[in-house]
């Protein structure tokens, strides 16, 4: 109960699924939470709802210490905004969770330029801005953690799913390069792609009949992460799926070289060594 004892604490898109599992799990462990939901629909549209403040109260109710926010995100102000509220009312910001995100399914030949935006805004730029503004706290104290979130469409892609299959693959470089300019600062930056039926996901025929892939499967590793417990962690993508968690990384095949000509290949040497060069 007491992993995050005083600790201050962001979370974005916290007003439903996995963002208000993972805020209500923080506090459970002594977080003071900054409770962030524009209170959108699934496809990004401004409706107004008070979600933020439910999940606020509740965490009240339940004798935790939070505060509700609705600050875009995606606009590198609101964000910075966001930052310096919690700063403003605990006098610190440690943690980071990265969560808000949207659903919206369209294939390539149909994809227009505002939906590929709205992902882009949210998911990736959103991300970075929330980051920027925390990593300079975080600098300064000495310390923090970060956990942004990708998806297994930026891991591996998937059907209908450009826009966000690259909002959340630039997410998986966000996550990387923040870790290796953090880490002398003492500042953790790690990155948790789920699968999980939350309002975003219940329409995928994954979970037409799935419910052990729940979002409160995803709230512990949020606060693992958040923790000292991953003191030595930083720059991984956990995947976490029901009672499955794994590690994601990329790997490189084995190759192949050419030393003959100054190492210059031809398409056709190329065609015929591809196997070589493809083995893992």
């Amino acid at each position: 109960m007491n992993l995050l004892k005083d600790k201050v604490a962001i979370v974005t898109g916290a007003g439903r699924g996995i963002g208000r599992a993972t805020a209500l799990g923080l506090a459970r462990e002594g977080a003071r939470v900054l409770v962030n939901d524009l209170g959108c629909s699934a496809q990004g549209e401004p409706q107004g709802e008070p979600c933020a403040e439910e999940v606020a109260a509740e965490i009240r109710q339940q004798g935790g210490s939070a505060e509700a926010d609705r600050s875009d995100v995606a606009d590198p102000e609101a964000a910075a905004a966001l930052v310096e509220r919690a700063h403003a009312t605990w006098g610190a910001v440690d943690i980071l969770i990265n969560n808000a995100g949207i659903a919206t399914d369209a294939p390539l030949h149909r994809l227009g330029a505002a939906e590929w935006q709205r992902s882009v805004d949210i998911q990736l730029s959103g991300s970075f801005h929330c980051l920027s503004a925390a990593a300079r706290v975080m600098k300064k104290a000495g310390g923090g953690a970060i956990v942004n979130t990708t998806s297994l469409a930026g891991l591996r892609g998937n059907w209908g799913q450009v826009h966000g299959s690259a909002a959340a693959a630039g997410v998986i470089g966000l996550t990387r390069s923040a870790s290796i300019e953090l880490q002398k600062y003492g500042v953790r930056v790690n990155a948790v792609a789920p699968v999980a039926k939350t309002r975003l996901t219940e329409g995928l025929p994954l979970f037409a009949h799935v419910d052990s892939m729940r979002a409160e499967h995803i709230a512990p590793v949020h606060v693992f992460l958040a923790s000292e417990l991953s003191k030595d962690v930083t720059g991984v993508v956990v995947c976490a799926a029901g009672g499955r968690l794994s590690v994601f990384r990329l790997v490189e095949s084995l190759g192949a070289l050419k030393e003959e000509e100054g190492g210059l290949w031809s398409a056709e040497e190329i065609a015929e060594h591809w196997s070589a060069i493809a083995r893992s």
